[in-house]
């Protein structure tokens, strides 16, 4: 039976089936939900050909995990509590130093992200988490 269960989001479609499956666990157990975004600079500068994306400042990268926690957490339903976390810095990193500092007992996430370059970051992150997580993942 879990208690306090952090969910990573990051706008995905395998971000948003891990809170649904993480909200159908909160209601099972009873349990409180914090949703954590990270606001983190890609690993590696994305460019397509002579085009390159523009470079984020930190104060953009964490409006952009804010938005992601709000969408996140309007898909929350009413009777399940729930907090929300804006991480910064590596992302796997961020999610485990949070699971330690708030005393989680589960984390659930997603293993792809947002398109190629994100499923490269973030199935490494999900391995990174599930690697050295100190709580099941």
């Amino acid at each position: 039976m879990f208690r306090s269960i952090l969910v990573a989001v990051d706008g995905s479609p395998a971000a948003k089936k891990a809170l649904e499956e993480a909200i159908d666990i909160a209601r099972a157990d009873g349990a409180r939900l914090t949703l954590i975004s990270v606001a983190s600079r890609p690993r590696w500068p994305i460019s397509m050909g002579p085009y390159a994306m523009p470079l984020l400042t930190d104060s953009d990268l964490e409006r952009q995990a804010e938005e992601i926690l709000d969408r996140a957490l309007e898909l929350v339903p009413d009777d399940v509590p729930v907090s929300t976390f804006l991480g910064r810095g590596p992302v796997a990193n961020a999610i485990l130093n949070r699971v330690e500092a708030a005393c989680h007992d589960l984390v659930v996430m997603g293993s792809r992200g947002l398109g190629p370059a994100g499923r490269l970051v973030l199935g490494s992150v999900s391995r990174a988490v599930f690697a050295d997580s100190p709580v099941p993942v």
